[in-house]
């Protein structure tokens, strides 16, 4: 699906949020544009999704001088293939990424190696690939930097868990919580919140440990990739979502030590929860937090450890 109008939605005073329209999908992956007099682009989406992206600002007025950042919540393609492209389009655009993570924007070529390898054709046909970003214009933050819009701060969140390179951000004037992938998945008619835990560096203590971490600083709300601002006081959000967590673990922990499979295990306990989904739906939660891609980094996180913590 196209759409000639690009789908923008205010969540909050300054704070939109543009429909990427990942694969043609609506609400599926977001980005969010913090106004002020030196705007910043919180995720940028795919390389796929970049001319919808563009298209969008540029309906919202944001010129080739205007943009001045692009913040990544960590360096998966579906959040931050199109840092290369963005910038290019953005000449001024500092980029702010996770230490970890900024090497891979300045030359992506493991990082693209490692993508073809799990989504063999899907990564051009879905979500493209990654150009590399000058060195000067990547900025690292760690835990607590900001970045000032002009009007407003944008605070960096260290929060590992669904990847070692995570950095969720918090906006000081909203009080809105740009959590990427760190509480999981949840598509608008999509069914329940569902965890990500995908290989390589899945680690459920750290996820725990952040989702703590974002209630301890309050937010008003919490808007996610994937998708959206979610429509629930962010304290019963952050428990489901660790409840949620709990519970795929806990049977994947299971599975292993009885030697089965933690994928068919964790699809006999929760591919219910999206049976009365349509099928299109179905297929794009697949696609994006698959039930696979999940036991597998779950299964990585219980064997690189060699031990089976009781997590349940």
């Amino acid at each position: 699906m196209t759409n000639s109008t690009p789908l923008i939605t205010e969540i909050a005073p300054g704070v939109l949020e543009i429909d990427t329209l990942l694969g043609g999908w609506q609400h599926a992956t977001a980005g969010y544009l913090i106004g002020g007099d030196a705007p910043i682009l919180i995720e940028t989406g795919s390389q796929s999704s970049v001319p919808t992206l563009l298209t969008a600002l540029d309906h919202l007025g944001i010129g080739s001088e205007d943009l001045a950042g692009v913040a990544v919540t960590h360096i998966h393609l579906d959040h931050a293939g199109g840092v290369g492209d963005v910038a290019r389009a953005f000449p001024k655009a500092k980029v702010y990424v996770h230490e970890l993570g900024a090497r891979h924007l300045i030359d992506p070529t493991r990082l693209i190696d490692s993508a073809a390898r799990v989504y063999g054709d899907l990564l051009d046909s879905l979500y493209g690939r990654l150009d590399p970003t000058d060195a000067e214009r990547v900025v690292v933050l760690s835990d607590g930097d900001t970045v000032d819009t002009g009007s407003r701060t944008v605070r960096a969140i260290n929060s590992p868990g669904h990847a070692k390179h995570h950095l969720a951000y918090l906006d000081e004037t909203s009080g809105i919580l740009f959590a990427g992938d760190a509480l999981g998945v949840q598509l608008p008619d999509g069914g329940v919140l569902r965890p990500a835990t995908p290989p390589a560096d899945f680690d459920f203590t750290l996820a725990i440990d952040s989702m703590h971490r974002f209630g301890d600083l309050h937010p008003s709300g919490i808007a996610l990739t994937h998708y959206g601002l979610i429509p629930l006081q962010p304290d019963v959000l952050l428990a489901d979502a660790e409840e949620r967590l709990r519970s795929w673990v806990g049977v994947a922990e299971l599975a292993y030590r009885d030697g089965r499979d933690i994928a068919a295990a964790l699809t006999e306990s929760f591919a219910q929860s999206i049976d009365d989904v349509d099928e299109v739906q179905r297929s794009r939660i697949e696609t994006l937090n698959g039930i696979h891609s999940n036991a597998a980094g779950i299964r990585r996180w219980i064997e690189t450890r060699g031990r089976l913590p009781h997590v349940v």
